[in-house]
């Protein structure tokens, strides 16, 4: 008499995409997909992906959420250790390193609960590369070196930078680490245009946002010579240029490579409204990934039958 296979879940995978502030509705994704009864097998993400994975993997989601729910531009600015002369990036990253060192934990990646996987960019070749094992707390550093704001990372005889800027939602690499079934979340679909436009109609009637803060720091520390880094009526400053150009090549990427190798599920929380250093937003963009999952429950309750 011949048994009958087992029904087997599929070896679930999520990939969560770049995309700065934009990253904590990661948070509300993997909150919503908990009440679905899914929980990923295998956890990769990429410059801010990475960090919220990092934390999700590391069992430290809950606090991390608490910290960031707690947030203001001023807590934001204490981790901003700005250095006009740094080398490579406005920010050093050194009070980077202690943020990270307390919330997601210096352990080594191969000691996680579960697979996981992050990405950066060797800034001489261009070429991705994947951060599978070592240290969680230097993976994470690497793959959010965002260029212009963070320093890159030096790894080996190679300098790093953030991940986003070549691989900015990595199904490949959940599917590389053994994922039969991706989830992937790209933040950066309604963004390309908006925010420019909203920062340039807003500015004179809002003093808000951590970008506001930061360009008010570095108004500060800048002389005369520098101050064409700054906004004028006349026109966008550079964060808004830098943060407008990253968006439109991070969009443009992950078009390319989602046609390549697309996932199976496509999660993309709607955040028009909240712009690159909108760290200080983190309840509605914490909200607007965990809606995105109720909307999409009817595609995403077949993998936990």
């Amino acid at each position: 008499m011949s048994r009958r296979p087992l029904h087997r879940r599929p070896r679930i995978g999520i990939a969560l995409g770049s995309g700065s502030a934009r990253g904590w509705a990661h948070i509300g994704v993997l909150r919503g997909l908990e009440e679905l009864g899914i929980v990923p097998d295998v956890v990769c993400g990429s410059s801010i992906g990475s960090l919220v994975g990092g934390a999700y993997v590391s069992g430290r989601l809950d606090a991390f959420e608490e910290w960031i729910r707690s947030l203001d531009w001023k807590g934001i600015l204490r981790y901003l250790d700005i250095r006009l002369l740094a080398g490579g990036g406005f920010i050093e990253g050194k009070r980077l390193m202690d943020f990270l060192r307390d919330h997601i934990g210096d352990v080594e990646i191969e000691e996680l609960s579960r697979p996981f996987a992050t990405l950066a960019t060797d800034l001489a070749t261009g070429r991705e590369v994947w951060l599978r094992d070592g240290s969680l707390l230097e993976a994470v550093r690497a793959s959010i070196a965002l260029p212009g704001f963070f320093t890159p990372v030096r790894r080996g005889d190679a300098w790093m930078v953030d991940g986003g800027l070549v691989n900015p939602v990595p199904v490949s690499l959940c599917r590389a680490l053994g994922a039969e079934v991706v989830i992937a979340v790209n933040l950066n679909g309604d963004i390309v245009g908006r925010h420019i436009a909203r920062y340039t109609a807003e500015r004179e009637e809002k003093g808000e946002g951590a970008l506001r803060h930061v360009e008010a720091t570095l108004l500060e520390r800048l002389s005369n010579g520098f101050a064409n880094l700054l906004p004028t009526p006349q026109g966008p400053g550079i964060f808004e240029v830098m943060a407008a150009s990253i968006n439109i090549m991070q969009d443009r990427i992950t078009r390319s490579r989602m046609a390549g190798d697309p996932p199976d599920v496509l999660l993309a929380p709607r955040l028009a409204q909240i712009a690159l250093m909108d760290y200080d937003r983190s309840s509605e963009t914490i909200e607007a990934g965990y809606r995105c999952v109720l909307r999409h429950r009817e595609f995403l309750e077949p993998l936990v039958r």
